[in-house]
C-alpha cells in the first residue's frame, strides 16, 4: 500500500481506488500479476543508483575505524560461563520451541555489556521461579525483554508454543540448581560496573572527533546499541567523562522525562506550523532530531533511530554493538551518509580481541559486503543476497554455538563465507529481474548518456555561448585567450544597469561574475543577436586557420556551396524549438547538421551581399521539417497510446472496485 500512495502522489490514474488496487495486489501469487505490476508501474517507477550520479550529485566517502579492545578478566569468565550455559543441549530456562532465537538474542545482549546481559538473566533467573511455584513448564516470553531488546518482534513468528505440563521431581531439582547457576551469572554481571568496550568508546569519541575536525565537520556523533540497558549505562558512563549536558537519547518509546521535555518546548516553538503533523510518535522524533542538530553532540540510539530519520548533519557514527544482520548495519550508516552530507562519514566499530568469532563476524561483514569504506557501501544486489536477514543471524549464531576453538570457528566462517560468494552471485542476477531494477535500465543513458559524450556536450554549449559573446561585445571588451574570460569596459547603450568587469564561464570563480546562459548580459546578448537582421551574405571560411582538425570538413576544401538557417517552433503538449542548418554543395549534394555546424565554428570573413537559392534551401528545408514533425508526432502517439491504457487500466480498477462493493453490500429483505 505503500507502493500505491506513492505512485498516487504522482498520478491520480495510475491505480483505481485502494480496495481494488489490493485486492489485485497485496499478494502477488504468480508471474502474471507479477507482470501486469510491473507494466504498470513502468512509465513512472525509475530507480537511479547512486553510482549512476556519481558524476553529477557530490557524494562523500565512508572512512573506518576499528576500536579494539580487551575484556577484563571478570568480563571474560562471565563471557565464558554464559557462553558455555548457553552451548548446553537442553535448557530448562530456554524450551526448545524458543531456544534458537532466544539464544541469540541472548548472545547479542551478552556481547552489548554486563548491563544488558544482567537484566536478561535475571529474567531468566524469574522465570525458572515462576516455573516452580506454579509447578508448570511455561513457555512465555521473558519479562521486560522486548523493552531492552526492540527489534524482539522481528523473531516473533519463530517463537513456537509448548503444551504446559506438571513438573517431575527430577525436573523441579534441575530448575533449582539451574537457577542457582543463572543467579551466580547474574551477581557476577551486576558486580562488574565498569565494562572494557565503554571505556574504548570514551578514547573512540576523543579520536572521532579529532577526526571530524580534521574534515571540518560538525562535532557531533551518533551510538548505535541493540539494548535499552546499555544505552542507560551509556548515558552514565559519558555524563562522568564531560557530556552530561549534551547528550539526547533516541528509542522505541522515547518516553523518558528528557525527551518529554525536548517534545514539549518543540511543539510549543513549532506550533501552528506545519511540522506539527498530529501524530505523537512522529513529532516526538522530529524534536528529538531537531535538538540533536541544533543542541546535543551526541545521540545514543537503539535500533529505531536506524530508519526514517535524516542525520546528514552528523558525520560520526558508532556502531556500539555491531548487528549480525547487514541490511541493518547499512541502514544505520544510510541515517548519515546520504545526499546532502557535506563530509565524509567516521564509521567506528568495536572489536573485541579476545573473541575469535567476533573478529571473523567483522571481517566478513567489512570485506564480503563492503559496509565500511567508499562512496557506495554495499550493493543492493549483495545486500539482496541476503533475503532474510533471521535466517543469516541464525547461521552466524550456528557458529557462535557449535564452535569451541579458533579452528572450528575459521572453518565455519570460511564456509559461510564461500556460501555467501555462491548466493551474491545469483542474488545479482535475479535482481535485474526484480520489479523496480528492471525500470531503469535507461536512466544512466537518458541522465547524462555516457560522462564523455555529456561533457562534450557543455563544452560545446559553452563554446557557442562564448563565441557568441565575442561576436556581441567585439568592440566593448577585451577578451582573454588562455581563459573563457573577459572585461566589460563600456556600458551596454541598451542596458546600463549590467555591470561592468570581469566575467569568466566556469563554476566557483571568486575573483569575477559567473557567466553563463542564465546571467543578465547572457540573456541580452542572446535577445539582441536574435533580433539582427540576417540577410545573405558571401562568406569565405578558413579551415587553415582552424586550431583543431575536423575530418568531416575537409572534404568541402576549395568548394562553394549554400548555407541557410531555420528555426521550427513547435506547439503542442510541451512547446520546443529547433535550429535547422540546411546547405548543399556546388554539385547540389546536402551537408549534414554537424558538417554546417562545424564550418560555423571556423575562422571566417564576410565579402559581399548574396542571394540565396531559396527554392533549393526551403526544399531541403522542408525535408528536416518533415522528419522533425513525424519525430514528434511518433513520440506523441506513444505517450497518448501509454495514456489511453493507463486510463483503460484504471477503468477496468473501477469497475471491478464497484462490483465488489455491490457484492458487498448485498443483504436479503426479511419477510
Amino acid at each position: 500500500m505503500e507502493l500505491y500512495g506513492l505512485v498516487s502522489f504522482i498520478d491520480e490514474y495510475a491505480f483505481g481506488d485502494e480496495k481494488s488496487f489490493r485486492a489485485k495486489y497485496a499478494r502477488l501469487t504468480n508471474d502474471t500479476q507479477f507482470a501486469e505490476l510491473k507494466a504498470r508501474l513502468k512509465p513512472l517507477c525509475h530507480r537511479t543508483l547512486r553510482r549512476q550520479v556519481l558524476e553529477y550529485v557530490k557524494f562523500t566517502n565512508r572512512q573506518a575505524v576499528t576500536q579494539e579492545f580487551w575484556p577484563s578478566q571478570d568480563e571474560q569468565d562471565l563471557y565464558d560461563r554464559v557462553s558455555e550455559y548457553l552451548q548446553r543441549p537442553a535448557l530448562n530456562a530456554l524450551p526448545s520451541s524458543q531456544r534458537k532465537l532466544m539464544t541469540l538474542v541472548l548472545r547479542k545482549l551478552l556481547a552489548s555489556s554486563t548491563f544488558a546481559i544482567a537484566g536478561a538473566l535475571d529474567s531468566l533467573v524469574n522465570k525458572l521461579k515462576r516455573q516452580l511455584k506454579e509447578n508448570s513448564r511455561m513457555v512465555e516470553r521473558l519479562d521486560g525483554l522486548e523493552e531492552d531488546f526492540e527489534t524482539l518482534e522481528e523473531y516473533e513468528d519463530e517463537l513456537g508454543m509448548e503444551e504446559q505440563v506438571p513438573l517431575e521431581a527430577h525436573e523441579i531439582e534441575d530448575i533449582q540448581k539451574e537457577i542457582a547457576e543463572l543467579e551466580t551469572f547474574r551477581d557476577l554481571a551486576v558486580s562488574i560496573t565498569e565494562n572494557a568496550k565503554g571505556m574504548a568508546l570514551i578514547e573512540g569519541l576523543k579520536a572521532g572527533f579529532r577526526k571530524a575536525a580534521e574534515l571540518g565537520a560538525a562535532n557531533k556523533a551518533i551510538i548505535f546499541t541493540e539494548s535499552r540497558r546499555t544505552q542507560n549505562y551509556l548515558v552514565n558512563l559519558l555524563s562522568e567523562h564531560g557530556y552530561a549536558d549534551k547528550l539526547v537519547l533516541f528509542n522505541g518509546s522515547n518516553n523518558d522525562e528528557q525527551s518529554r521535555a525536548f517534545y514539549k518546548e518543540w511543539k510549543a516553538c513549532h506550533l501552528g506550523t506545519d511540522r506539527v503533523t498530529g501524530s505523537l510518535t512522529a513529532d516526538k522524533r522530529a524534536a528529538l532530531v531537531d535538538y540533536f542538530k541544533d543542541q546535543a553532540q551526541i545521540m545514543i540510539a537503539t535500533e529505531a533511530a536506524a530508519e526514517g530519520i535524516n542525520l546528514q548533519f552528523c558525520s560520526l557514527l558508532v556502531n556500539y554493538d555491531l548487528p549480525w544482520n547487514p541490511q541493518r548495519i547499512e541502514q544505520r550508516i544510510g541515517r548519515c551518509h546520504r545526499y546532502g552530507q557535506q563530509h565524509d562519514v567516521v564509521v567506528i566499530n568495536f572489536l573485541n580481541r579476545a573473541n575469535a568469532a567476533d573478529q571473523r563476524l567483522f571481517e566478513l561483514l567489512d570485506e564480503k559486503f563492503s559496509l565500511f569504506n567508499g562512496v557506495f557501501g554495499a550493493s543492493d544486489e549483495v545486500l539482496g543476497a541476503i533475503e532474510s536477514g533471521v535466517d543469516f543471524e541464525k547461521r552466524i549464531m550456528d557458529i557462535y554455538q557449535t564452535c569451541r576453538d579458533p579452528e572450528a570457528i575459521n572453518a565455519q566462517f570460511e564456509q559461510l563465507r564461500l556460501d555467501l560468494d555462491e548466493q551474491i552471485s545469483e542474488a545479482m542476477d535475479r535482481t535485474r529481474e526484480q520489479l523496480l531494477e528492471n525500470f531503469d535500465a535507461e536512466v544512466h543513458d537518458k541522465l547524462r548518456v555516457n560522462l564523455q559524450e555529456s561533457k562534450a556536450y557543455l563544452d560545446r554549449y559553452s563554446e557557442m555561448l562564448w563565441q557568441l559573446t565575442k561576436y556581441g561585445l567585439h568592440d566593448i571588451a577585451d577578451f582573454h585567450s588562455d581563459r573563457y574570460r573577459f572585461t566589460l569596459n563600456t556600458p551596454l547603450p541598451d542596458a546600463p544597469q549590467i555591470a561592468l568587469g570581469d566575467y569568466e564561464l566556469g563554476k566557483n570563480i571568486e575573483d569575477a561574475h559567473i557567466y553563463r546562459v542564465g546571467h543578465p548580459l547572457a540573456q541580452h546578448l542572446l535577445s539582441s543577436c536574435a533580433n539582427v537582421d540576417l540577410s545573405g551574405h558571401h562568406i569565405q571560411f578558413d579551415y587553415s586557420r582552424h586550431t583543431q582538425t575536423a575530418v568531416t570538413l575537409e572534404t568541402l576544401i576549395g568548394k562553394q556551396g549554400e548555407l541557410a538557417l531555420y528555426k521550427l517552433s513547435i506547439q503542442g503538449a510541451d512547446s520546443e524549438d529547433h535550429l535547422l542548418f540546411v546547405g548543399m554543395d556546388e554539385s547540389g549534394e546536402h551537408l549534414s547538421q554537424d558538417q554546417i555546424q562545424r564550418l560555423f565554428q571556423l575562422p571566417a570573413t564576410l565579402e559581399a551581399e548574396s542571394a540565396v537559392s531559396e527554392k533549393q534551401c526551403n526544399e531541403a528545408y522542408q525535408t528536416r521539417k518533415t522528419e522533425i514533425l513525424s519525430a514528434v508526432e511518433a513520440r506523441y502517439a506513444q505517450f497518448f497510446e501509454l495514456e489511453m491504457n493507463k486510463l483503460d487500466n484504471w477503468a477496468d480498477d473501477k469497475r471491478k472496485g464497484l462490483k465488489s462493493n455491490l457484492k458487498g453490500n448485498y443483504s436479503p429483505l426479511s419477510a
